[in-house]
């Protein structure tokens, strides 16, 4: 006698026998008892989660000899013909290999003819969503006024690929994914009866493998068995299914949460001895730390899990000793670690650094502990803290009509000291105000620098190119300014018109006939720092001065102290803002 595979001889016989579909069978169960049968049914859902078991059941629940009932006797003959599929009342149609508008056309003509035994004449199309548009609408009036005596049911993985003509004609029942526990459940009922020794954490795995179908959860275990025999290992079930085992994903996740590089390491180093391919793992890992979370979230979310219920005594364990955020920031770092996986050629190298970041993680610091600092803070020293911002206040504003220190704007103040006139040359008396509309220089004791403003005052663009160049030589009659080779200032200031107002421009400044010389500085020697550059390191001089005021300052000493902090920023009271 032939091997009968335990998918089919634990085929479900009675609407009590399905699992995980409670809310079809007590619907048709009650509407056998009230007499409200519908003509069509449209059975939706994964593969392997009791479609075509529903449609036969139904089926025998109709036709049974013993009376319409809620549950078949699966004794009489209508019962015993339905179950071995040789009932001719009975039809089971593969739509995938009946596609066209001639099988609708045949099935239409069978439709007329009353039973020959039955009850009912039953017609049960598989896979449905198969059929051509043409036999879907060939089928149409048959469907919506179909013979007192016709009842159809269809099953699908794919109603969306559907006609809504079709959908808008049956009565639909959803058929939902199986609860990875109600699989162990059902599997340790079959394995009990048939005399096998296996664990609860195998048969899990098991189940973990047919990813809520029940007939491939038992396709998985006739697999196993034919491996391991009446003996189930659990080393055994691991290795032939090629899964990850949940005691590497238990040891990841407690080498993280104890912060211990070394095993994090040591459990990337198995998963790759064994062979599991990096991103597998790394998949596994997430789910893995999802529950963390969720566990940690809720408390009690056995029903939020598909765990057994010794994986889920493990992830309680495990949650109770971990911090929500830490466990939320872990998920970030392995969400992106699976993104990398998809495309790097060092899976390996991935996931161990981001287990390693994981493990040295920084912890969080809660709230009310940084409060409780904070309290300690104003307590040290009398009045420390409160008394800090009044020690920062910036420096009042200058009084009105007192020039700042910094390098000034021209203005129309105007008085100038005498400057040597060349011999053998005329004084020239300064021109009125009303012959030129430059403002006269105001002097600061900065000779450059007043030059410069005097000359940005008049014209702009010359003026912000002055700025670049460096003062080589000051005399009576001659002016040199240096810039570095290739500089654009430099080139902006060898144009004809730049050149004359310079020249103009230093003679006003000076009152004397000048000569100005633009030279290209090679690096030879030492040149005199331009003004940005004297700016620069005005600037640098102020920040370094004002970081080592605060540095010393009591409150700032003792807020690093407390909070193990360093010290990044230091601006004035009021700027921060506009830094």
């Amino acid at each position: 006698m032939s091997y009968l595979v335990l998918a089919r001889k634990w085929r479900p016989q009675t609407f009590s026998d399905l699992t995980g579909q409670e809310h079809v069978s007590r619907t048709l169960q009650n509407a056998i008892d009230s007499g409200r049968i519908a003509h069509a049914f449209l059975f939706t859902g994964a593969r392997g989660v009791g479609k075509t078991s529903s449609a036969r059941i139904l089926a025998k629940a109709l036709n049974c000899e013993q009376g319409m009932s809620p549950e078949p006797c699966n004794v009489c003959p209508a019962c015993t013909e339905i179950t071995a599929g040789t009932s001719v009342d009975v039809l089971e149609i593969d739509g995938a290999s009946n596609t066209g508008v001639d099988d609708i056309r045949e099935l239409r003509e069978n439709v007329k003819y009353l039973p020959s035994r039955l009850r009912y004449k039953i017609f049960i199309i598989d896979e449905v969503h198969m059929l051509s548009t043409n036999a879907f609408n060939a089928l149409l009036k048959t469907l919506e006024e179909p013979p007192p005596h016709v009842k159809f049911i269809f099953a699908t993985t794919e109603p969306h690929k559907l006609p809504i003509t079709i959908l808008s004609r049956c009565q639909r029942f959803d058929f939902r994914r199986i609860p990875l526990a109600k699989v162990v459940a059902r599997l340790r009922y079959i394995v009990d009866r048939e005399g096998i020794s296996i664990s609860d954490e195998s048969l899990a795995v098991v189940a973990r493998k047919g990813d809520g179908s029940m007939r491939d959860s038992l396709s998985v275990l006739d697999q196993v068995l034919a491996f391991c025999g009446e003996t189930v290992n659990d080393d055994d079930v691991v290795s032939l299914l090629g899964v990850v085992d949940r005691r590497l994903l238990l040891e990841a996740s407690a080498a993280v949460l104890g912060r211990d590089t070394r095993s994090v390491l040591g459990v990337v180093a198995r998963v790759d001895e064994f062979g599991y391919n990096m991103r597998q793992f790394c998949g596994e890992l997430i789910d893995h730390f999802r529950n963390l979370t969720i566990m940690r979230a809720v408390g009690d979310a056995g029903d939020l899990l598909d765990l057994s219920e010794a994986e889920l005594q493990s992830v309680r364990e495990q949650a109770s000793s971990a911090l929500l955020e830490d466990l939320q920031r872990h998920m970030t770092i392995l969400l992106r670690a699976d993104g990398e996986l998809a495309h790097s050629g060092y899976p390996r190298l991935v996931l161990e650094m981001a287990l390693v970041r994981m493990a040295t993680l920084a912890p969080l610091v809660p709230v009310g502990e940084l409060l409780d600092r904070l309290g300690r803070i104003e307590e040290r020293g009398s009045g420390v803290a409160a008394d800090a911002r009044a020690s920062w206040r910036p420096s009042p504003p200058p009084e009105a009509g007192v020039a700042p220190v910094p390098r000034p704007a021209p203005s129309a103040l105007a008085e100038q000291r005498p400057r040597p006139v060349p011999a053998g040359a005329e004084a020239k008396p300064p021109p009125s105000r009303s012959d030129s509309p430059v403002q006269e220089p105001r002097r600061t004791g900065d000779e450059w620098a007043d030059f410069v403003a005097f000359v940005k005052g008049a014209k702009p663009r010359i003026g912000t190119s002055l700025e670049y160049g460096s003062p080589l030589h000051i005399a009576a009659d001659r002016l040199e300014i240096g810039f570095p080779e290739n500089s654009f200032a430099l080139s902006s200031l060898r144009d004809g018109d730049a050149q004359a107002s310079l020249k103009a421009l230093a003679e006003r400044f000076f009152s004397a006939p000048m000569t100005v010389a633009l030279k290209v500085l090679t690096g030879e020697g030492h040149a005199p720092p331009n003004l940005l550059e004297k700016k620069r390191a005005e600037d640098e001089q102020r920040r370094t001065g004002l970081k080592r005021s605060a540095e010393s300052h009591p409150a700032v000493s003792s807020a690093l102290e407390v909070f193990d902090g360093t010290l990044a920023e230091v601006a004035p009271l009021g700027t921060r803002g506009k830094l």
